[in-house]
């Protein structure tokens, strides 16, 4: 039996081709890659055997590399999705599971995030942690509001100032 047979068997579509199958694909897809790009921007700041730009503050590393990934992650979320709703409206259904959810959710990390904070609070570092759990939110968000309203004004310039996705249905 081959694998699209298994998975028509399995209930997860009705057609071996549906769009459901190829938003499975394209996330995995984009999954791997965000994944091996956050690895590999691990890789190129690490502090010992973990994930941390070199930065010391008492008996643990700042885990900075986990927060520059996650505002960045955030920022091209912003971008992508500003971009999708008002500049690529015609754009493959496929682009945001791929970009969005695969790419950038493969890229980003709430685990380590959590995890890094975990390692402060138990090195006597409860001030840091709090400060990094703050501090990675607060940049995060700050990330794809920069964004939005970056790619919304670079948008609204380029069109000569008027915003024709105004007035659309489902806008």
């Amino acid at each position: 039996m081959r694998l699209m047979d298994h998975v028509h068997h399995a209930g997860w579509t009705d057609h071996a081709s549906s769009p459901r199958v190829s938003a499975i694909v394209a996330v995995a897809a984009g999954g791997a890659i965000g994944a091996l790009a956050r690895y590999g921007v691990s890789r190129m700041w690490p502090n010992g055997g973990d994930a941390y730009l070199v930065w010391r503050r008492g008996a643990a590393a700042f885990p900075w590399t986990t927060l520059l990934i996650n505002a960045v992650g955030c920022f091209l979320m912003g971008v992508l999705t500003i971009s999708l709703k008002k500049r690529f409206t015609g754009a493959s259904p496929l682009l945001s599971p791929l970009l969005g959810t695969g790419v950038l959710g493969g890229f980003t990390t709430f685990s380590t995030y959590t995890d890094d904070a975990r390692r402060l609070f138990e090195n006597g570092q409860p001030g840091t942690a709090v400060g990094y759990l703050a501090l990675t939110v607060g940049a995060s968000m700050s990330g794809v509001l920069l964004a939005v309203a970056c790619v919304a004004g670079m948008l609204q310039v380029r069109r000569g100032g008027s915003d024709t996705s105004q007035g659309r249905e489902g806008s």
